[in-house]
């Protein structure tokens, strides 16, 4: 029941931890969340905000990006979102690739981070291309697959299979928040850990 005396460095930790991660959520607007085919979008919408907690509960970076706000084509990030994320200001596009936007992939590289985690609507287009590109670049990219969906069961499935083939590496969030708290020991934040576990019906 002893934990190791002397962690092993999280900077260079092969798994997640709070300093070596940050967390991208691109796209979660009303007209995108509206189109989900893939899994309930009461349960979307769960999941995404939960990742929005881990992400501030454990102080990783974020980068927030929205697709057409200023442009009057589309609404703003779902309030679940900036309601916890209330410091986050977000980087509107034009481009539906969110790499190919000169602020975003700014953003994405000054966090520092080489291991995203990332989470976009719809899986197969928003999620998929920035994910490639960055894969490309020598980025580790975890897709949160119960964070994500699609216009279709399919091309929510096509999308995550062609970023596994890429490279991707998978996870949900109920693994992620364990990956980043890994020890009952570390107090601080348990509490939290806690309440966002069990905040989301069936968890």
């Amino acid at each position: 029941m002893t934990s190791f005396a002397k962690p092993r460095d999280a900077g260079d930790d092969h798994l997640l931890t709070p300093q070596n991660a940050a967390v991208v959520i691109i796209d979660f607007q009303p007209v995108q969340v509206s189109s989900i085919a893939s899994r309930s979008k009461r349960e979307l919408v769960a999941n995404i905000t939960a990742l929005a907690r881990i992400a501030k509960l454990y102080e990783l970076p974020v980068v927030l990006s929205t697709v057409n706000v200023e442009t009057g084509r589309n609404q703003p990030t779902i309030h679940q979102i900036t309601d916890v994320l209330s410091g986050v200001n977000p980087i509107d596009r034009t481009s539906i690739n969110a790499w190919e936007d000169e602020d975003f992939n700014r953003a994405v590289k000054a966090t520092g981070r080489k291991k995203l985690i990332m989470a976009a609507l719809w899986t197969e287009v928003c999620l998929v291309h920035p994910a490639l590109d960055a894969i490309h670049e020598g980025f580790e990219v975890y897709p949160v697959v119960d964070c994500v969906g699609g216009t279709s069961p399919e091309a929510h499935q096509a999308g995550l299979q062609r970023l596994v083939q890429a490279g991707g590496k998978p996870t949900s969030w109920v693994q992620l928040i364990c990956e980043l708290q890994r020890d009952w020991n570390r107090d601080k934040t348990v509490p939290g850990f806690s309440d966002i576990l069990f905040a989301v019906e069936g968890h």
